[in-house]
């Protein structure tokens, strides 16, 4: 690779920055790029100033979000999570004939994504396609992820020797989408049987703030998602996409009304983020006759700490509080269409399949192979060198 490539360590197939590969592509390993959490009460804080590093935020304000973390016994489940994903995703690897190993690393804990790059390396693992735990465009659910990548390289100082490309947003693959509906449908039923019916239920799909000004520059800067960006336009694609199958298990369930909420947010009060926030909503639905919601955690993909404490603690409290039933549905986890799904985008990228004969489950789709310039910028920060994507 030269400095004029337009896609830094990219396969021959994504370093002339067209959005699609442009063909067949051998690799030789996956990278399953994670977030990471403690372990232990012990790593906590020193998770925590990981997560913050460079913001300067006191240990004080830190211990204010370990408390969520200290009431599980200091213990994220997001690493058990990704070693029962990596498990799966090998099996599955497996099954089909595809001798791809698959690598681990995290952003803010042990293991971390240097060591899991210099692991594949020092195997002869050098064209790796890389599979972040994040389905949808932001700069900390996107580009960061591919900054953390382009770190790894410069730190184990492998950016002449290996290349990393990385599957395309799988927001609305339907493995991902599908893996959603089994759980909603269930809870909705219950509620039924139950007596309740369907004007007096509500689907809330939840996923994490993020501050407006990173909403509105996720996604290409050349295309208008609206007021929330490329992020805020996914989730309501897939929640569209979701619910219509939802319907098409039971007629009942197509008058359902649903809508998109967040949780999770930080940062100063002044600073104006995605709302309306879940537990606000849940307060207000009561006055509109709802009797029962269905959380439905569409942001993430396993029950990572917030989904633990933002909705199976605070949410549900809050649901009580205002006098509603609830039930908060399953996140992908490991399930089988969410892990073969993932499987067959790696497929995809091995094959060089077409854009066209691609599956995706709303109109937003499929995304790109490589990012476009200046996509998912971090306001605060600004660009930094990343893999996966042409350069701003």
């Amino acid at each position: 690779m030269t400095p004029e490539t337009p896609v830094p360590n990219a396969s021959p197939a994504c370093a002339s920055g067209e959005p699609y590969a442009n063909g067949p592509q051998h690799y030789d390993a996956v990278l399953l790029a994670g977030f990471g959490g403690p372990e232990g009460q012990e790593d906590v804080i020193p998770f925590l100033r990981n997560v913050t590093r460079g913001r300067g935020i006191p240990d004080e304000r830190l211990e204010e979000v370990a408390k969520h973390y200290r009431h599980f016994g200091g213990v994220s489940p997001i690493n058990a999570q990704n070693r029962a994903l990596k498990s799966a995703l090998e099996a599955e690897l497996a099954a089909r004939g595809l001798e791809l190993p698959v690598y681990w690393g995290n952003r803010n804990w042990a293991p971390y994504l240097p060591d899991a790059v210099r692991d594949a390396a020092d195997a002869g693992h050098t064209r790796l396609l890389a599979f972040a735990t994040s389905a949808y465009s932001s700069f900390s659910s996107c580009r960061q992820y591919r900054e953390d990548l382009a770190r790894a390289l410069a730190e184990t100082e492998l950016g002449s020797k290996v290349t990393i490309d990385k599957i395309r947003q799988f927001f609305d693959h339907p493995g991902f989408v599908d893996s959603y509906v089994d759980s909603i449908v269930e809870s909705l039923l219950g509620f039924m049987d139950d007596g309740i019916e369907a004007v007096g239920l509500r689907v809330l799909f939840a996923t994490h703030s993020i501050p407006v000004e990173d909403a509105q520059r996720s996604g290409p800067r050349d295309r208008d998602f609206g007021p929330g960006g490329a992020y805020a336009a996914q989730h309501l694609a897939v929640a569209a996409a979701v619910m219509e199958r939802v319907a098409s298990r039971d007629a009942r369930l197509s008058a359902i009304e649903w809508e998109l909420v967040y949780q999770s947010r930080s940062g100063p009060a002044s600073q104006p983020w995605l709302e309306p926030d879940i537990c606000d909503r849940i307060e207000q639905l009561p006055a509109e006759s709802v009797e029962a919601i269905v959380i439905s955690p569409i942001g993430f993909v396993s029950d990572h700490m917030e989904v633990l404490w933002d909705l199976d603690t605070e949410a549900l409290e809050a649901a009580e509080a205002a006098g509603l039933r609830a039930a908060r549905s399953a996140t992908p986890g490991v399930a089988p269409a969410f892990v073969s799904g993932i499987v067959d985008l790696v497929q995809e990228r091995l094959e060089g399949t077409a854009p066209e004969d691609r599956p995706a489950a709303t109109s937003m789709g499929p995304w790109f192979d490589v990012c476009r310039p200046g996509c998912c910028e971090n306001v605060r920060a600004g660009f930094k060198p990343a893999v996966a994507g042409v350069a701003p």
